[in-house]
């Protein structure tokens, strides 16, 4: 398959309510939402022509003697026809909407009037009608209660043919109302949960679309924000350098350079979801970025201690830790200490303030949640700004 279905998400999205249509295969010249709407055709289609059932009361009817009754009752059957054809164009399938309850009691206390109508000439045959009636009755009120319409009808095809002089019994039409009215009520319940489940999945896609947004905006803040600190730091010592030492200034311009050409890989790593921070990578490049701001640094020199999984989750805290310290703290000593289950960043400098959580700190309580660990932030035992980010329940001194 040349194109997977992400990318037939991605390039319909825009389509609305059918962009998240998946194309089967083989099926790819169709497209997205066609199968829909033709399914919204073909399915009151097939259910209109439930209405050929009426030939038997209208031939009844049409067979009868001529007279008002007649004509009577060959308007009523008709009548009850189209009354079923708009029930099931306007209120059958996902789309369609209940009615009001008053309003569906009249409307089907109409149809059994026509019926009543019907029978004037079709006899017992009439009471066919009460199978459309019931069903009517299903596709208005979407409720079990609905149900009880055919408890109704079988009550009334037992008992009226045997009140009414020279009507034959027909109870084996109460099978049909009973079968035609779970049928179809279950199929309604079958189409409705279809629909629940269709709008679950449209709102998990945009769910995911913005997750993998955020996501995106954090690897950006994270990749970027601290890449970008080190530059600027490296090269403002370049320029301060630069009559003082040519040959150092050219050196530190030289690691701006790799440091702009690691970042550019970076976010294009990012994108592609192939960019990998890892805990020793993140400690040597820490420990670089302090020695260029000539903060003393305390940085652990192995990481044999922490367990694999807390591995990324502490590299992107000292990521985060390392640029809140080069932005924001104007400390001149830094001390990174780590252990089996919590990392700590301590500085010397102008403490938190009244709300440090910036884009970055929000991020990575986001990982941390991930992972089953937290972050704290408060005053550091040196005086500044302490991060911490623990799997364990007591804060560490």
């Amino acid at each position: 398959m040349t194109t997977s279905w992400r990318g037939r998400l991605r390039d319909n999205w825009p389509q609305g309510d059918t962009a998240l249509y998946v194309t089967r295969p083989g099926r790819e010249d169709l497209p997205p939402g066609r199968a829909r709407r033709t399914m919204r055709v073909i399915g009151p289609v097939m259910g209109i022509v439930w209405a050929v059932f009426l030939l038997q009361p209208w031939q009844s009817a049409w067979d009868s003697s001529p007279g008002w009754e007649r004509v009577v009752s060959l308007v009523a059957i008709a009548g009850l026809a189209i009354s079923f054809a708009w029930v099931v164009l306007t209120h059958a399938g996902p789309h369609g909407q209940t009615m009001e309850p008053r309003r569906a009691a009249l409307f089907l206390l109409g149809q059994t009037g026509l019926v009543a109508l019907a029978c004037l000439a079709a006899d017992q045959d009439g009471l066919v009608g009460l199978v459309f009636v019931c069903v009517s009755g299903i596709f208005l009120l979407r409720d079990p209660r609905a149900l009880g319409l055919a408890l109704w009808s079988a009550v009334l095809i037992v008992v009226v043919p045997r009140l009414v002089p020279g009507w034959d019994t027909i109870d084996d039409l109460v099978i049909s109302v009973i079968l035609a009215s779970v049928a179809v009520f279950g199929f309604t319940q079958l189409v409705m949960r279809n629909r629940q489940l269709q709008l679950a999945r449209d709102e998990v896609a945009v769910l995911a679309v913005e997750r993998e947004r955020e996501r995106i905006a954090r690897d950006m803040h994270d990749v970027l924000g601290h890449s970008l600190t080190v530059i600027s730091v490296k090269a403002e010592l370049a320029a301060k350098l630069f009559d003082v030492d040519p040959a150092r200034s050219r050196t530190e311009m030289l690691e701006v350079q790799n440091l702009a050409r690691t970042a550019l890989a970076d976010v294009r790593g990012m994108v592609t979801a192939t960019r990998a921070v890892t805990l020793s990578g993140e400690l040597a490049g820490a420990r670089q970025a302090f020695d260029s701001a000539a903060i003393e640094a305390v940085v652990p020199g192995t990481i044999d201690e922490v367990p694999e999984e807390l591995r990324v989750l502490f590299a992107w805290a000292i990521r985060e830790g390392t640029t809140n310290v080069l932005r924001h703290s104007a400390a001149s000593h830094v001390q990174i200490t780590m252990t089996a289950n919590t990392l700590t960043v301590d500085d010397d400098g102008t403490g938190p303030a009244a709300d440090e959580r910036g884009n970055g700190l929000h991020g990575l309580v986001e990982r941390a949640r991930a992972a089953g660990a937290r972050v704290e932030v408060s005053t550091s035992p040196l005086g500044g700004f302490r991060l911490l980010v623990t799997t364990t329940r007591e804060v560490a001194p």
